[in-house]
């Protein structure tokens, strides 16, 4: 294993505020279960969990109550024992509405419920273990990408079998502002982040590995060199130069090992690369040894606005109120509470919302910190094409949009944009860059989709006769 300086840079690009001080050094604290837990159907990308149970019942830890639901899908487990006292739509962090199990842990167990069941699963030896095996492990852990996405883990790691994964890639990068919860698992859990490595390569067939870290956390840099001092192998800790989006799965894949993914509907698989995040690399590594599913993540709470930043290690479906109380709460009233990082994060408006498996961030920040402003029109500097790493033309494609041409966006290839707000960032004008470009792409989305309904209803409509 050896440690080597990144030979690839992007174009474009941002160096906002970083703001990482606030939480870096605190190290990672277990937040006891609180009262109630607001368990939602929809913590992946694609289709939501199937609710399996209903009002009135007693849950155990770890016990699945929502189904996977399709291929692009993902189980979800009861994070605690409780009373299942309510299945309603609940808010998420992205303003959409998802199926909820809302359950009560102060409840005692009811007369009959077997008190010794669990529902932990087997600890299974690795070495010795099938590919199947650490396959089907990883499906019923309920295991998501947790750096955002959410993308179903099984998944990424099934390629089609005309497909090589080449590079196994670890982001941990964490290039967000404010966000140090994978800074601190490097830190703390680097020896559990080589024992997923591991497994992970046994599952793709044995690839190259590269661990990808800014060059501003040294310390998590030196852990991962002492964890992996021995590993056999062709393993090497990246450094990348500080520049956002380092942590973006396209531009990382170019950092590291200089390959280009085309547009969408490509990915990285199409150019031998699987990329994983710190946090879903641990959380392989304890459902396969210990056996343990995924019922808990850890979130970064910091801003200038809670008492006691902190890295916290909660149960899944912990609501942001108990999250900012087991922080020492708030020294003042936040003028603006973002869940995830200040460049891709969501601005809430509830403190009801609750964790799920890619909550990485919830950050809560004073009127000091946050600037009023007046979104201007276009004044054609050119700063938003500097700035975009996927080498798009932010302005034409936020007129276009303004102008409700998203046929026109698309042309302007509005459907490759990250949504990592660069663009928005660099935009002297104030326009909202980013969300013109995330409102064109739903609408596209949408128009695929009626298409793809509307063939298959004359499918199957010519079928019948």
């Amino acid at each position: 294993m050896k440690t080597v300086k990144s030979k690839f840079k992007f174009k474009g690009g941002v160096h906002p505020d970083y703001n990482k001080e606030l939480a870096r050094d605190k190290a990672i604290e277990v937040m006891p279960t609180p009262q109630e837990l607001v368990i939602s159907m929809s913590q992946h990308l694609g289709a939501p969990a199937k609710c399996i149970v209903k009002v009135g019942d007693y849950v155990r830890r770890g016990q699945i109550i929502g189904e996977r639901n399709g291929f692009i899908s993902v189980c979800v487990r009861a994070s605690a024992d409780g009373l299942v006292k309510a299945i309603e739509p609940r808010l998420g962090a992205s303003g959409a509405k998802a199926e909820a199990v809302i359950i009560d842990t102060t409840a005692p167990a009811p007369e009959g419920v077997d008190e010794v069941k669990s529902y932990a699963l087997s600890p299974l030896n690795w070495r010795e273990a099938s590919k199947e095996d650490l396959l089907k492990r990883v499906e019923e852990a309920g295991i998501c990408g947790m750096g955002g996405a959410g993308f179903p883990t099984v998944v990424k790691l099934s390629p089609p079998p005309q497909k090589r994964c080449e590079y196994l890639i670890l982001n941990g990068a964490e290039c967000e502002p404010y966000l140090t919860a994978d800074y601190r698992i490097m830190l703390e859990r680097a020896e559990r982040v080589r024992v997923g490595v591991e497994i992970m390569r046994k599952i793709l067939g044995g690839p190259a590995v590269r661990i990808a870290v800014e060059a501003n956390k040294p310390e998590a840099i030196a852990a991962l060199e002492k964890a992996f001092a021995d590993i056999e192998g062709n393993v090497e800790i990246v450094v990348l130069p500080v520049l956002y989006p380092q942590g973006s799965e396209k531009h990382q894949i170019y950092a590291t090992v200089g390959r280009v993914v085309p547009e969408p509907p490509a990915l990285p698989i199409d150019v031998g690369c699987v990329v994983e995040n710190i946090g879903t690399v641990v959380a392989i590594a304890d459902a396969v040894e210990k056996g343990e599913v995924l019922l808990s993540r850890v979130t970064t709470v910091s801003g200038d606005a809670v008492n006691e930043p902190k890295n916290i290690l909660a149960p899944l479906g912990t609501k942001y109120s108990d999250l900012i109380e087991y922080s020492g709460g708030l020294k003042e009233a936040p003028a603006k509470v973002i869940s995830g990082g200040t460049m891709m994060g969501f601005t809430v408006s509830s403190l009801d919302i609750a964790t799920t498996k890619t909550t990485s961030g919830l950050l809560l920040l004073s009127k000091n910190r946050v600037f009023q402003y007046t979104s201007q029109a276009c004044i054609n500097c050119g700063r938003c094409l500097r700035a975009c790493p996927m080498n798009l033309n932010p302005a034409e494609i936020s007129k276009a949009v303004e102008a409700d041409d998203v046929a026109d966006a698309e042309r302007s290839h509005v459907m490759s944009c990250i949504e990592c707000g660069a663009c928005s960032f660099s935009c002297p004008a104030h326009r909202t860059i980013t969300q013109f470009c995330r409102r064109a792409k739903n609408s596209i989305r949408a128009r695929i989709a009626a298409e793809k309904a509307k063939a298959s209803a004359a499918a199957a409509v010519a079928t019948k006769g």
